[in-house]
């Protein structure tokens, strides 16, 4: 297919899905919406974080603290703006902080870019603890004006949309190639023309913009909110391994996979926690070991080489275990004697 067809098909199926998500709150109960609206907000996470993250290989834990700038700035702002000014502010001011942050660290790489990242998320939670403990004499937030159920819910699907729309259509730029560049050799893309450091922002403001937008959206779920809520760092976790275990270098992967740990977390995280953080931890160690694509590069090739190997793998162990393997190396020792 040509790059044409892949971006039309693409844009199909993501109208579809989006299609069928629009019509989940008129038939669906209020369960069926609030899990739908959790797949929602890590769609839009971890698309975004895969986009930009996952393209050029710089691993960013500060998803939690443009996720909790965002909530904050919504709650402030609730009572004075319209709803969707609200979210524009958590977009801006989070986008704002990123390119701050970016400027600091993002001429780091690997292990001390993500340290970096997480501490500096730490750092804003405590920060904005202290200030609340300190000037304001208040703990948290309580929000008293909350849109309804289906503006939030259009809102979390509209940033989910955009979210993959952004991806499909800017892989396909000059902005997504120098992006892959980055990610591929970076040393290289610079002497190729490629401005990195710009790039680099544009890319972690954009992230940001997106997680601090969904924060907004989502902080109304709460009537109540307080740093360690907003700024936790399970959700900066969990959208890094929704990525890379769906697939961060693929379009439907953080799609395919936010469904899926989304309905995991609804079924195992009240009545088994542990279970569901070991089913995570399995999850990226067989990804990591035998699907480095993530969910997203299944294919039935895949299935059939497994199936190809476990019996090739089978074979061998019986003809171990049943003594065969051992008398034939006898045998061939044997006739090198003789």
């Amino acid at each position: 297919m040509s790059s044409r067809q892949l971006l039309v098909r693409d844009l199909i199926v993501l109208f579809g899905l989006a299609g069928w998500a629009l019509a989940l709150p008129y038939w669906g109960s209020e369960f069926v919406v609030s899990l739908a609206l959790t797949c929602l907000m890590y769609v839009a996470l971890s698309s975004s974080w895969a986009l930009f993250c996952g393209t050029t290989r710089y691993l960013s834990l500060a998803t939690s603290a443009f996720f909790g700038i965002g909530a904050y700035a919504s709650a402030l702002s609730l009572e004075t703006m319209p709803w969707w000014q609200a979210i524009a502010l958590g977009a801006g001011i989070a986008a704002a902080v990123a390119v701050v942050m970016g400027a600091a660290v993002l001429h780091l790489r690997g292990t001390y870019f993500a340290v970096l990242t997480f501490g500096m998320t730490e750092l804003i939670r405590h920060a904005i603890q202290y200030f609340e403990k300190s000037v304001t004499g208040t703990v948290g937030r309580v929000l008293t004006v909350v849109p309804e159920r289906d503006t939030i819910y259009l809102t979390v699907l509209l940033l989910a949309v955009a979210a993959v729309g952004v991806s499909i259509v800017v892989r396909r730029t000059r902005l997504g190639l120098a992006w892959a560049g980055i990610g591929a050799d970076e040393q290289r893309a610079q002497t190729l023309g490629v401005n990195t450091r710009w790039a680099k922002l544009a890319g972690f403001a954009m992230t940001a913009a997106f997680a601090g937008a969904v924060g907004a959206a989502m902080s109304v779920r709460w009537t109540y909110i307080d740093p360690p809520t907003v700024f936790n760092p399970f959700i900066g976790f969990q959208t890094v391994l929704i990525a890379l275990i769906g697939g961060a270098l693929t379009l439907w992967g953080p799609l395919i996979a936010a469904i899926v740990f989304s309905l995991l977390a609804e079924t195992l995280r009240l009545s088994a926690p542990q279970v569901y953080m070991m089913t995570l931890g399995l999850l990226l160690i067989l990804c990591v070991l035998y699907l480095p694509g993530g969910l997203a590069s299944l294919r039935w090739e895949t299935f059939r080489s497994w199936w190809t190997s476990g019996k090739a793998w089978g074979r061998e162990r019986r003809y171990e275990w049943s003594g065969d393997k051992a008398r034939d190396k006898r045998r061939a020792r044997e006739r090198r004697l003789v």
